[in-house]
Parts: C-alpha cells; sequence; structure tokens
C-alpha cells in the first residue's frame, strides 16, 4: 500500500527536526569539551589556590 503524498512528506519533516536537534546537541558537546580542554587547567589552578587560602586563614584563627 502507498502512502499519501502529504503523510510522508511530514514523516520526513519530523525525521528533519530531530536529526537538526542531534547535530545541535552534538556541536554543543563538541564545544563544551573544547572548552574544558582549553580552561581546565586554568580553573583547577584557580581551585587550588582558593582552597589553600581558605585552610591558612582557617587555620591562622
Amino acid at each position: 500500500m502507498k502512502k499519501s503524498g502529504s503523510k510522508t512528506i511530514l514523516n520526513n519533516q519530523n525525521g528533519q527536526g530531530v536529526l537538526e536537534y542531534v547535530i545541535l546537541a552534538s556541536l554543543i558537546g563538541i564545544f563544551c569539551l573544547a572548552a574544558v580542554k582549553q580552561f581546565g587547567s586554568v580553573i583547577n589552578t584557580r581551585i587550588n589556590h582558593m582552597r589553600k587560602t581558605v585552610v591558612e586563614q582557617i587555620s591562622t584563627n
């Protein structure tokens, strides 16, 4: 049995929309991984510095 033409077009558009969301989510994920790789060491250094400062302040009181 053949599907009507409008239903086929509607199904193709739904699949295209899902594919666009998958591509967008993938690009966002890749961007986040690149940002973490780029800035991860800087953030880690700052967190360690803050931790040392807090420990020093607690130990002096």
